[in-house]
């Protein structure tokens, strides 16, 4: 996509889809917050997949396994070489989501379409409520998941915190003060300490959208409030969090594929078990 980005491939635009809704090498996958949304219609062709249904193991709290992640692919009709590309709902809050789950099992092959719902909808592009078309299984391999790149664990982030390293705090000015314990919205999802971790920058993730449009800001508006105003260089280690690691995700996304930081992890446990554990550090205000 050609605005100036770091990764462009990683970047899509509504025009490049729907020229290619017939292209049998890419797979367009609908992620949403809105369970039901997709039902109601859908890009065509688009397959969707459930961040708790598809993404998440059934007993355990952690993400799907190799075997599982394998099985999700030849469900979809995806080979290791098939060029995923996400949108969804919430400016692809949870599109990002997806995608970095999926890139935590290697496949790097996959890309956001700038926008997302909004932006097709807004454009009068079709839209189906017919399923998506069978793709056959081609025997995804099984890859085990590698959390180590682009995933941080709460042991981890408290010696981060220690030795001094760039946190992002995602979440609204509200919840990062201590105001308010809970996301909008989501009064039962909330930690028992109001706060966030020490040191944190609060660059709450929506500031990286056009929110008229859903796509995201040109790179020299992005560099202003991730690098001149958070102060964030793209050679440091920076880990990004939120309540549980949905729009910390989307962050992940901007700083890594459209600015280039070359060392970016998602917290995923986030402010939800931060602040839940005794004996970890926050701050107020």
């Amino acid at each position: 996509m050609e605005q100036g980005y770091a990764r462009p491939d990683d970047l899509v635009s509504t025009e490049w889809v729907a020229e290619r809704l017939d292209d049998p090498g890419i797979l367009l996958v609908e992620s949403n917050e809105d369970p039901l949304l997709y039902a109601t219609g859908h890009i065509p062709g688009a397959h969707e997949v459930d961040w708790t249904r598809d993404l998440n193991d059934p007993v355990v709290r952690d993400y799907l396994d190799g075997a599982g992640f394998a099985r999700l692919m030849d469900r979809l009709g995806a080979s290791p070489d098939t060029r995923i590309i996400f949108y969804g709902d919430r400016n692809n809050w949870w599109a990002c989501y997806a995608l970095w789950v999926f890139r935590l099992f290697g496949h790097e092959n996959c890309s956001i379409m700038n926008g997302g719902r909004i932006k097709w909808v807004q454009e009068g592009r079709p839209l189906t409520r017919e399923s998506a078309p069978v793709r056959p299984a081609v025997g995804y391999p099984v890859r085990e998941r590698d959390d180590s790149e682009h995933r941080a664990f709460r042991q981890e982030v408290l010696a981060h915190v220690q030795a001094g390293g760039r946190l992002v705090d995602v979440r609204s000015p509200a919840e990062f003060s201590g105001e308010k314990l809970h996301m909008e919205g989501y009064p039962n999802e909330g930690a028992l300490r109001g706060g966030h971790i020490p040191g944190a920058a609060n660059v709450p993730w929506a500031r990286a959208v056009n929110p008229e449009t859903g796509e995201f800001l040109p790179p020299a508006d992005l560099e202003r409030i991730y690098m001149e105003e958070a102060g964030l260089t793209r050679e440091e280690d920076v880990v990004a969090y939120c309540r549980i690691g949905e729009r910390s995700s989307h962050t992940w996304f901007v700083l890594r594929s459209l600015l280039g930081f070359t060392r970016v992890r998602n917290y995923d446990g986030s402010w939800t078990e931060w602040g839940n554990t005794v004996g970890v550090p926050i701050e107020r205000g």
